[in-house]
């Protein structure tokens, strides 16, 4: 490194003159000289170069460094030599290369250690080279097809590298300690030190060896570190890059990567170009667990690690903790595994597939499949950010399965005691977005079951957590979903520890046998207080909607509730309740509004509210207990028509026998779904009055009405006889009656009326039973039982009844012979089958009597007739016979009548008139009540002669009189 004498100081001059002359002390001097030339040279040697300024001579060593080593050389700080204890140079402030170069090398200090032989000859020849406090800049990746070889001038040298950074492309290696070791140009070289890359402390040991004829150079390089180590042997090829075996093994993998603690051993082949290394035919041991892959490192265009994994079975919880608890990465790194087999949080996962890629803090998942539990197909692509668990996912998630249940049991969810019909299959996708504070699923469309339901939702982690969703469906079953033991403590128990905010929607519901009609949800859940901001459905043809607030707790509490229903046609409601009355009603078919409104606790709920239907207008006002359900308290029903509710109810023609007028209704009831208690009830229907008390209740087959009815005025409908329609007995099957029936008046239709009635009316299994009935006309009293069985085929009426004490107040029948007067008594026993009333009067069977004491017989004068008989003049007498018998009235002390009724035929059995000092009169004939004709004979009997009569024939309601007197006028004749 320089020219010969080029940095050496002159020797002093010869001393002119000739010879000294020799002197005793000159020898002892020179002795000591002698003595002390060593000490003189090594004083001369240490303080000599040390006391020299070498900076002039900065440049010259500079061009003698670059012409060594081949590139630009640059000495900006000071230089010093030293020759003992061994001859060194050091410069300092020194740049190797340039921004043009491929090796650029800034160091604090440049030490070169001098060949002593070298220098004796006056020349600067380094044996050693040491970098103190060096950035080394290696640019990577090298260019295309140059080959790496030795300089030759690296022979025969040492270097050492101190407290230095080499940074190979964008690869930093800190706190670099090495040593070089360069032999002769057949010797290989050979490199050792240690250095820290991203905390980790790397020992590393390379041989490089000297290529052959055909360029081929061998290479061994050896790291270890964290407690492993990795090795290769391979060559260097001419052209460039590197091929060779690779193989290594550690106690732990989490130190060298982010993963679960644990030793593993790696073996393949490894090849190495200026862009990529690429590990090949891997064979992997990872805790046991054996793997095949393939590993690269790609440098060029920016530095990334991917590795490919196919394993039998591996465990994902140790290793997304390891990710969660990792830094930033210190490349970017991708990894695509296979599994047969994985569990993540005790699920095992079958054919698990997908590729991972870490970027600095950002982490993408694409492709990812596996089959869950239920054989589930699931597929997800996503990317996550800040892993150290401040992360983010955002994610995209497809899934498929035909059997969701089992599924959904393994991911942990309480499926017990619902219905095993729901979620049976299913597919669907969905946008997951996933951080420490909570869950978002959104863009969710899925066909579950066979119907499509789409949405969004959040779920808030925490101490409470918070659940956000809004669903819509096409179809949604309500019930089966709870267990049908769950009680509410229970429910209550689930809905303690979480907030929810709830959107429903549905297409169509289905409810306990009811379809629901776009339904809607708006519901919140804070702090156990259930909102009900709106619920509504259109079901039967019916708007319905409800609103509230729910306290829940032990003792639930309820405010604001509020229920609202409307239909055009009450109908299709109807026909959801017990029982075929009044589905069919003209009533039914009437507008319905209703409102209710309700605050209080569940077990006393005040509840308010109206209801109407067409015209008829309901009012409540009490306490509903909605654990039992039962309600208490005031009812109120209006109507401006009576008739018409009538006929609206039952669809009878409105009767004329009902006056008009309003109804009302208004009573204290308690109301159940087993019972129907109404107290101290006031009924005015027109002219009727009523009050009582009666309890509906649910009998073993059907309803079953008690308690007692009372009425001031008491109106009964007539009965056309003639009528051929069926008579309507199927209300007779509706329910089971026993009520106690009293009324101060009773006015049938076309019969007298009665006062101080009163019955016991039964009714059990659609036989009508009227016993112990009893009343009081015209100061007589009235007594009898009547049975009308409905049930049967055909129906069947028995009819008893008696009569003492009745004084006629007027004609009794209207006929033209008819009874205006006396004390009657009366007895009867029919029986008679049919469907219709002409077909009960057709079958009429049983027995009638009557008596009647001193009465009055109007229509016809017998006394007189007996005494124009006694007439000598036959025409005289007979015109007195025709007169007496057309008109008049007469007295009788006694009649007595008895008939038997066959097939709806009366026949007189005994007909007898007495009257005070006559023989009497007799009645025979029959009355067809069936067909509504008669036929019979009064007939008298003089002293000496045949009888003659009068003989009513015709029709019931204006029979013709026709005079019997062929008979005694032939008699007359011959007298």
């Amino acid at each position: 490194m320089g020219t010969r004498g080029g940095l050496m100081p002159p020797l002093p001059p010869p001393t002119p003159g000739g010879a000294r002359p020799r002197r005793p002390w000159l020898g002892r001097l020179g002795i000591g000289a002698l003595l002390l030339l060593p000490l003189l040279v090594l004083a001369a040697l240490w303080f000599g170069p040390r006391l020299t300024d070498w900076n002039e001579h900065r440049d010259r060593l500079a061009i003698l460094a670059a012409g060594r080593l081949g590139q630009p050389v640059t000495l900006a700080g000071p230089v010093k030599l030293a020759l003992l204890p061994q001859p060194m140079l050091e410069a300092g402030g020194v740049t190797i290369g340039g921004p043009d170069g491929e090796i650029s090398i800034e160091a604090r200090a440049l030490r070169l250690r001098l060949d002593w032989p070298a220098l004796l000859r006056l020349e600067l020849e380094p044996r050693e080279v040491a970098l103190v406090g060096a950035e080394i800049r290696l640019p990577w990746p090298p260019a295309p097809g140059q080959p790496f070889r030795p300089p030759p001038w690296l022979t025969g040298l040492q270097g050492r590298v101190q407290d230095s950074r080499i940074i190979i492309g964008q690869v930093a290696l800190e706190r670099v300690e090495a040593g070089l070791a360069a032999g002769g140009p057949a010797d290989a070289l050979r490199i050792e030190g240690r250095f820290r890359w991203r905390q980790t402390e790397v020992a590393f040991e390379t041989t490089l060896g000297r290529p052959g004829w055909d360029g081929i150079a061998p290479l061994a390089l050896t790291l270890s570190g964290a407690r492993a180590s990795v090795s290769t042997s391979g060559v260097l090829l001419p052209e460039g890059g590197f091929e060779g075996n690779l193989q290594g093994g550690g106690s732990d993998l989490a130190a060298l990567l982010p993963a679960p603690p644990g030793s593993f051993r790696l073996r393949g082949r490894l090849s190495v170009t200026a862009e990529l290394l690429a590990a090949e035919e891997l064979s992997l041991d990872i805790a046991g667990s054996p793997a095949r892959g393939a590993a690269t490192l790609r440098v060029s265009p920016a530095p990334r690690l991917d590795l490919a994994l196919q394993t039998g079975r591996v465990e994902l919880d140790p290793w997304m903790a390891a990710l969660r608890g990792a830094g930033a990465a210190a490349l970017p790194f991708g990894l695509d595994l296979t599994a047969e087999a994985a569990t993540l949080r005790g699920i095992t996962l079958r054919r698990l597939r997908g590729a991972l890629s870490v970027e600095g803090d950002r982490l993408t998942l694409a492709n990812v499949g596996a089959l869950l539990p239920g054989d589930t197909e699931v597929e997800l692509d996503g990317a996550t950010t800040g892993r150290g668990g401040t992360g983010r996912l955002e994610a995209a998630l497809r899934f498929r399965g035909e059997a969701l249940r089992a599924t959904l049991a393994a991911l942990g969810l309480p499926l017990e005691g619902t219905d095993p019909s729901r979620l049976r299959s299913g597919e669907g996708r969905l946008r997951l977005t996933l951080d420490e504070a909570q869950a978002a699923i959104s863009e969710f469309a899925a066909t579950l079951d066979g119907s499509r339901v789409s949405g969004a939702g959040v779920l808030r982690f925490g101490a409470r957590p918070a659940l956000g969703l809004g669903l819509n469906f096409e179809r949604l079953a309500l019930d089966g979903w709870l267990p049908p033991a769950l009680g509410w403590p229970a429910i209550q128990a689930r809905l303690a520890g979480i907030d929810a905010n709830l959107r429903l929607s549905a297409e169509q519901a289905a409810w306990r046998g009811l379809t629901f009609q776009g339904l809607s949800a708006d519901a919140a859940l804070e702090n156990g207080r259930l909102t009900a901001r709106r619920l509504a459905a259109r079901v039967a043809e019916s708007e319905l909607a409800l609103s509230g607030v729910a306290q829940l707790g032990p003792t639930p509490r309820l405010t604001d509730l509020a229920l609202e229903v409307s239909a055009p046609s009450a109908a299709p409601l109807l026909a959801l309740l017990p029982g075929a009355w009044p589905d069919q009603e003209p009533i039914a078919g009437a507008p319905l509004s209703l409102r209710l409104s309700g605050s209080g606790p569940t077990g006393a709920l005040a509840l308010r509210g109206g209801l109407e239907l067409g015209d008829l207008r309901a009012e409540l006002n009490g306490t509903l207990d909605l654990a039992l359900p039962r309600y208490s308290g005031a009812l109120t029903l209006r109507h401006p028509g009576a008739p018409r509710l009538l006929a609206e109810l039952a669809g009878f023609a409105m009767p004329g026998w009902l006056d008009e007028g309003s109804l009302s209704l208004i009573a204290n009831v308690a109301l159940s779904p087993q019972e129907l208690v109404a107290e101290n009830f006031d009924l005015v229907a027109a002219g009727l009055r009523l009050g009582g008390q009666v309890n509906l209740a649910q009998g073993e087959r059907r309803p079953r009405l008690t308690g007692r009815v009372s009425a001031e005025r008491l109106l009964l409908p007539g009965l056309d006889w003639r009528s051929r329609e069926p008579l309507a007995l199927d209300g007779l099957q509706v329910l089971d009656a026993e009520l106690a029936l009293a009324a101060q008046r009773v006015e049938p239709v076309g019969l007298p009326v009665l006062e101080q009635a009163a019955a016991t009316l039964r009714l059990r299994d659609g036989a009508l039973v009227l016993e112990g009935a009893r009343a009081q006309l015209a100061g007589g009293r009235i007594s009898g039982a009547l049975r009308l069985d409905g049930a049967a085929s055909p129906p069947v009426l028995a009819v008893q009844g008696s009569m003492a004490g009745l004084s006629l107040p007027g004609p009794l029948t209207g006929l033209p012979l008819d009874l205006s007067a006396g004390r009657v008594e009366a007895a009867l026993d029919l029986r008679a089958t049919g469907h219709s009333p002409a077909a009960l009067l057709a079958t009429l069977d049983g027995q009638a009597k009557l008596s009647v004491r001193d009465g009055i017989l109007t229509g016809a004068d017998l006394r007189g007739a007996l005494a124009a008989a006694e007439r000598a003049d036959l025409v005289a007498a007979e015109a007195g016979l025709r007169a007496a018998l057309g008109d008049g009235a007469t007295a009788f002390e006694g009649l007595d009548l008895a008939a038997r009724i066959r097939s709806g035929r009366a026949v007189l059995e005994q007909g007898r008139m007495a009257m005070a000092e006559t023989a009497g009169a007799s009645l025979a004939g029959e009355l067809d009540l069936a067909r509504g004709g008669m036929d019979l004979l009064l007939a008298l009997r003089d002293a000496e002669g045949p009888e003659f009569g009068l003989r009513l024939t015709g029709p019931l309601h204006l029979p013709r009189r026709v005079p019997d007197l062929a008979d005694w006028l032939g008699w007359r004749a011959e007298r």
